[in-house]
């Protein structure tokens, strides 16, 4: 098959009927997440601040969404409050924290409301200090 071939089949795929793209969109939590969490010691507390984005599977989902914010907020806010120092500092333990907001927001996204709407999230901006 020459070159022009596999070009016309590659453009029909695309274009095949039933076959929409899903449409993502973005939803901030606002404002930024500011919490403490648990410190090297047990009488310190750390400090941290995260941009939180949130990836949804389709655009129709962002009034939703904004109705949820204060409780997608709260459990964000929540998660974050009950890690330790060594897990908020690592990378590895961000992303493990990043997996635990995801699920965590899903399952109650999908109590809530009966879909999975939230397809990532991510930490835009990612800052801790203690």
């Amino acid at each position: 098959m020459n070159k022009l071939g596999v070009l016309i089949i590659l453009l029909a795929a695309l274009w095949l009927p039933g076959q929409a793209k899903a449409e993502y969109a973005y939803y901030g939590l606002e404002p930024d997440i500011v919490t403490n969490f648990i410190g090297g010691s047990s009488r310190n507390l750390g400090y941290i601040r995260v941009s939180v984005e949130l990836m949804l599977e389709d655009v129709s989902y962002m009034e939703i969404v904004t109705h949820h914010a204060p409780l997608l907020r709260d459990i964000t806010i929540d998660i974050f409050g009950r890690q330790p120092a060594d897990k908020v500092k690592s990378l590895t333990g961000r992303e493990e924290i990043r997996q635990i907001v995801l699920n965590t927001l899903r399952e109650r996204l999908k109590k809530e409301t009966g879909r999975e709407m939230i397809k990532d999230v991510i930490f835009t901006k990612y800052l801790y200090q203690g």
